[in-house]
This record gives structure tokens, C-alpha cells and sequence, in this order.
């Protein structure tokens, strides 16, 4: 018989550097799109791997445990402790669509977006909105206005607003919304609000008593660790009692011990949003990859790890002042994201430097995604300036 494959153990905070298994001869920026893989955790998803040669290694009370446990560690490191309040879905797009789904919307009202938005959190709602006869409004700020700006101008101008659906921060260049100020305005609107916070969640706090949101999406392979197809799905109390699900799963199902589902009415849903677990999200493998980057955060503490990576930003910002290309740099932007606005004339030059050196970051309307995490130092930031300045 195997052993039972366990969650790793953490990596402590001064070895942090050394805890990724991201080749070293490469300058990875582009956590914005897939997180580095933690090596600890890489080496336990090889063992459970190994372990599903024998099919019968989980019995089912121990997988049905594990997925509280994963829910019951997001809760805790991310969720304020709300554990009734979390489903598992496999994207952002699902999430998205269930709330687009539950949220009423009738002829004639708006639904709130910023333009340029991912469009996962775009496609749901223009299909609701041709559903319900209703549209959707693109927040754009003009010159020198803010995207928290636009949004609050676009919400006073909007007459029914029926839903607000924004992130904390830009998916091209980390520009802030100021969401203290956002979820008032919505609010006083009566309107709903729906946050992707798959570019911010791991870094960024989540106020939900302050924000008071409907429902939140994160994915779970940026910025919280751990893998594709495990999104979070957070709702809100009244939706945890009347939303409907977009598919019908037995996992979400209390059909009690006897695992007894009649023909005539179906068993309730399990308690508060587990209504929303979707199908096929749960394996022992994705549950291991979740959990373990889970673990990881709630031992750095994403506090600690917004500054850390607000250290190299910040160091990024000063090198560009520097070199004097200070109209590089993204005003505003968040402590893990920033975009490096170089002019159209010089950009494929840049873009083919940062490709020989091995500088890995995306291209996004514009400009260069520069997003570190914690492999990455000032030093090495100093250095991608450095070879953006000569290219």
C-alpha cells in the first residue's frame, strides 16, 4: 500500500526567494498570468500523481474532508473567516455568469464595466443584457482622470444602474480603484456589486464588511498559488438562501449518509454557498495545488507580501526617474502589477530585449505588464530598466 500523499508544510518567509521552482536564468513578470509554481508544492502534486495508481488511496470521506478543509483555509486566509459563504467553480467566467444569472436585471437598466475590462467579466453580462433588454456601460476615464474617476462619473451619469461589475485593479497596467469609494456610490445607487478580484486577492485585503459586494470572483493560479480550474466564488447572505446554480451537481447536495437522491424532489443543498460547487472541481490533485498555496499565504501573510512586492515596484518607478523615463511609468499602480508604458517607436525593441535576456512579461494595449513576485529583487528590476533604457 502507498502512502497517503498530506499537504506540504510551508516555506518560511526568509527562504521565500528559494521556494519557486522557476528556472533561475529567466526574470519571471508575468505572475498576472500564471503564478510561479512553489517547488514544496510542485513535489507533493508528483507524490499524489504517483499515489493514483491505486485509485482506492482517498477513501470518500477523506476527499469530502479535504474540500472543507480547502474551503475552511480560503475562508480563513482571504474570506474574513466566512466559510458559508464560499463555493468552488472551475473560472472566473463561471463565477461571473452565476452571478449575472441570480442578479435581477430588468429592460432598460445598465450594467456598470470598465472599458477594456477581462473579458470574463464582460461576456456574462452582455449576454444577460441582451437577455433582459438592458446594457452595458464602459467606464473610460478621460485625459488625467483617475479610473476611480471614471467609474464614479459613469455611475452619477448612469440613471439605472442596476449592477456594478469592476476588479480592485487593472489587468493591464495594476491601476487602482479606490473601492471604498466605488461600493458607496453603487450602493447608494441601490444597485448590486460583483468584484473579479482574480488580479488582486493574495496581495490586496478583502473588505467585504466595507464593500458589502453580491458576489466575488478569484481565480486560484495567479496570485493565491495555486492551479487552474479552482476559482472561488464568494456570495453574499441572501444569495446563499435564493441563488440558483448554474448546474445541478450531486456535490452540492446533502443526500445524507445513505447517499439517497428520489426520483419524485431532489435532496437540499448543502449549507450557505456550497450551492454554487460545481462539478469536477474537487479532485484530490487541484485540492492539493489549492491547498497548498493556501498554506503558503496564510504563513507570509499578504500584508507582508504586498510590501515586499511594493519594494520592487518601487524600485522599478526609481530606476525609470533615474534613467529619465519617468513617462514610463503607470501612475497609481498597485504594488504587485505596473505597466511600462514605452513610446510606439521604441516598444518591439523593448519587447525583443526583455525576449533575448529572458525577461518574461506580456504585452497588453500598449504597454508591458511588468508583475513580480517574491523570486524577484529590486536588483533584477533595476536590471529590466536597464535593458529597456538600451534597447
Amino acid at each position: 500500500m502507498r502512502d497517503t500523499p498530506t499537504f506540504p508544510a510551508p516555506v518560511p518567509w526568509p527562504q521565500r526567494q528559494r521556494a519557486f521552482a522557476t528556472p533561475t536564468d529567466a526574470i519571471y513578470l508575468d505572475a498576472a498570468s500564471k503564478g510561479a509554481r512553489l517547488r514544496h508544492v510542485l513535489d507533493g502534486a508528483h507524490a499524489m500523481l504517483e499515489a493514483e495508481a491505486a485509485p482506492w488511496w482517498l477513501p470518500h470521506a477523506d476527499w469530502m474532508r479535504r474540500i472543507e478543509d480547502a474551503r475552511a483555509l480560503a475562508a480563513q486566509v482571504l474570506f474574513d473567516g466566512d466559510v458559508e459563504g464560499l463555493a468552488m467553480v472551475p473560472s472566473a467566467a463561471h463565477g461571473l455568469a452565476t452571478a449575472a444569472a441570480n442578479l435581477p436585471l430588468r429592460r432598460g437598466q445598465a450594467v456598470l464595466v470598465l472599458e477594456g475590462q477581462f473579458p470574463s467579466n464582460l461576456l456574462a453580462w452582455q449576454q444577460r443584457c441582451a437577455q433582459a433588454g438592458a446594457h452595458v456601460v464602459g467606464a473610460a476615464p478621460r485625459a488625467d482622470e483617475t479610473l476611480t474617476e471614471a467609474v464614479l462619473r459613469t455611475i452619477d451619469h448612469t440613471p439605472q444602474l442596476a449592477i456594478a461589475t469592476l476588479p480592485h485593479c487593472y489587468w493591464h497596467d495594476g491601476r487602482l480603484l479606490d473601492l471604498d469609494a466605488i461600493a458607496d456610490a453603487v450602493h447608494a445607487r441601490g444597485a448590486a456589486l460583483v468584484l473579479d478580484l482574480s488580479q488582486s486577492l493574495g496581495v490586496l485585503p478583502l473588505q467585504l464588511a466595507r464593500w458589502r459586494p453580491d458576489f466575488v470572483v478569484a481565480v486560484g493560479y495567479k496570485w493565491l498559488l495555486g492551479t487552474m480550474g479552482l476559482t472561488w466564488l464568494w456570495a453574499s447572505p441572501r444569495w446563499r438562501d435564493e441563488g440558483v446554480p448554474l448546474e445541478q451537481h450531486w456535490v452540492a447536495r446533502d443526500a445524507g449518509a445513505d447517499w439517497v437522491f428520489p426520483l419524485d424532489t431532489p435532496p437540499p443543498y448543502l449549507p450557505g454557498a456550497r450551492r454554487f460547487d460545481a462539478g469536477g472541481i474537487a479532485d484530490p490533485l487541484r485540492l492539493l495545488l489549492t491547498h497548498g498555496g493556501l498554506a503558503q499565504l496564510q504563513a507570509w501573510q499578504p500584508a507582508r507580501i504586498a510590501a515586499a512586492l511594493g519594494e520592487v515596484t518601487a524600485a522599478l518607478d526609481a530606476a525609470l526617474d533615474a534613467r529619465g523615463l519617468s513617462a514610463w511609468k503607470t501612475p497609481g499602480h498597485a504594488p504587485h502589477i505596473a505597466g511600462l508604458r514605452v513610446p510606439a517607436e521604441r516598444f518591439d525593441a523593448v519587447a525583443g530585449a526583455f525576449a533575448r535576456r529572458g525577461v518574461i512579461c506580456s504585452r497588453r494595449q500598449g504597454c508591458l505588464r511588468l508583475a513580480p513576485y517574491l523570486m524577484v529583487t529590486a536588483e533584477q528590476m533595476e536590471e529590466v530598466v536597464e535593458i529597456a533604457a538600451s534597447a
